[in-house]
């Protein structure tokens, strides 16, 4: 629903225009003059358009236009007024105007004209997300907000250097995302980008898989196997949920680290390595150091290069490009042609997502996946009871409000993914992070997912994990 804000300084103008335009579809605000106006429009989110009068006590219907076009440029501005010239009209026009409508006007006309100006704004709009998904997608990052700008601008600037990159964020915030685009926007590019799931892999095969192990090394060592260190000879290790590596294994690959070259299990020579290492991790490992899970010394030498990802809540700006990108990903996947509904980018822009660019995803998937007709509505995202409203922060009760079994069950839905998340898929594992059975996690996670579309392993073969 496009928001208006209506401005004259007459009472009955400001109501008559009010009941027009909220029949037709529109949010209305109003403002008693130029210098309310101005305030408003300084104060509330940019608003799709603004009907003004030019001329009032306090100001000009100029100064409103001024204002409109420093809080956002692609606001469309219609004035009205009783004193229309040729000369008013092109000095409002070159100012940056739409239109230009003298009163008394018909109703016809304005809607009309209204409406025309927010299909120009559609369009730019459309067009900012499409350039900035193009552009995003060069590096795989997607997002327009100054938050997403400020991690490709930084990727941008290390891609060439040796440097240790660590990359922190919630679940979800895409980590591995930005570890590949370090890679392929690099001098690295042609090189192997190696991914190892630290939190997946089981303890008593981690130095094995890392740095390799010779024949006879251990019982069911029969041939000679390189680590993941050589086989990302040149390229990129990406090292995901570092904070998961237990401690004598994090000695080993401080040793790895400083010396560049690595001793396979069984083995008595050393093998030099030429790699880059990208770490990530959801946990504070400043807060790990402290606590002692972590290796001061690792960790600063882990910590060259930090890229902090922002949760989706805080850039929820970037959900409608992010949105358009992950339903392209899954029209093609699944051969369909569904386009997103101004009501269904709205109700995602309004939702907190826990579970961040994950989430987001899952939701775009299901309802293609769901979805009959040719466009996505808001009725088309379930399970809807996952989610809760972005201003709905835990322990606070919002003013307006809220279904408290939404909200309970989006904290809970959060929890279980990032338990899997933690365990790397491993719902047997995941069940024991929250204290349950894994009877009780798969049901609870049935809840949210009936069509179990969630990742993670079975009891009977978690192993494979």
């Amino acid at each position: 629903m496009a928001r208006v804000l209506i401005v004259d300084d007459e009472p009955g103008v400001r109501e008559m225009l009010g009941v027009l335009l909220r029949r037709s579809g529109y949010a209305c605000e109003s403002a008693a003059g130029a210098q309310a106006a101005c305030r408003r429009i300084q104060e509330d989110p940019p608003y799709d358009a603004v009907v003004t009068d030019l001329t009032m006590p306090d100001g000009s219907g100029m100064d409103v236009l001024s204002a409109a076009r420093v809080r956002d440029p692609h606001t469309q501005v219609l004035m009205i007024t009783a004193y229309a010239t040729t000369e008013q009209a092109v000095v409002a026009m070159r100012k940056g105007a739409y239109d230009y409508i003298q009163k008394p006007f018909r109703n016809a006309e304005l809607l009309a004209t209204l409406e025309k100006a927010l299909e120009k704004r559609a369009l730019v709009d459309e067009n900012q997300a499409l350039r900035a998904e193009r552009e995003g997608d060069a590096l795989g990052i997607v997002g327009r907000s100054d938050a997403i700008q400020r991690v490709r601008d930084l990727v941008e600037r290390v891609a060439d250097a040796p440097s240790s990159v660590l990359i922190t964020g919630e679940s979800g915030t895409g980590k591995e995302v930005v570890a590949r685009a370090l890679h392929y926007s690099g001098a690295r590019n042609a090189a192997p980008f190696v991914v190892v799931n630290c939190g997946a892999l089981p303890e008593a095969l981690m130095e094995s898989e890392l740095f390799g192990h010779e024949k006879g090394a251990f019982t069911g060592a029969s041939a000679r196997k390189k680590g993941l260190f050589q086989e990302a000879e040149g390229g990129t290790l990406f090292l995901d949920e570092v904070g998961e590596l237990p401690l004598a294994l994090q000695v080993k690959l401080l040793r790895v680290l400083q010396e560049r070259r690595v001793r396979p299990v069984g083995g008595a020579n050393e093998v030099p390595v030429e790699v880059r290492i990208v770490a990530a991790s959801n946990r504070d490992l400043e807060e790990e150091v402290r606590r002692g899970g972590f290796r001061e010394d690792l960790y600063y030498r882990l910590n060259v290069i930090r890229i902090e990802l922002p949760p989706l809540r805080e850039r929820a700006d970037d959900i409608p490009t992010l949105a358009r990108h992950l339903l392209r990903k899954h029209n093609l996947l699944q051969r369909r042609d569904l386009q997103l509904s101004g009501d269904a980018l709205r109700w995602l822009s309004a939702q907190s997502f826990p579970g961040n660019v994950r989430q987001l995803e899952n939701v775009i998937e299901r309802a293609v996946t769901l979805t009959d007709g040719p466009e996505i509505l808001p009725r088309d995202f379930v399970p809807q009871r996952a989610l809760a409203p972005a201003d709905a922060p835990l322990g606070v009760l919002p003013e307006q409000g809220l279904d408290l079994e939404q909200h309970l069950a989006q904290i809970e839905l959060g929890l279980l993914q990032q338990a899997l998340e933690r365990t790397g898929g491993n719902r047997t594992q995941a069940a024991a992070l929250l204290g349950m059975s894994f009877r009780q996690f798969r049901y609870r996670l049935a809840k949210h997912d009936p069509a179990g579309t969630s990742s993670g392993a079975d009891e009977d073969n978690s192993e494979a994990d």
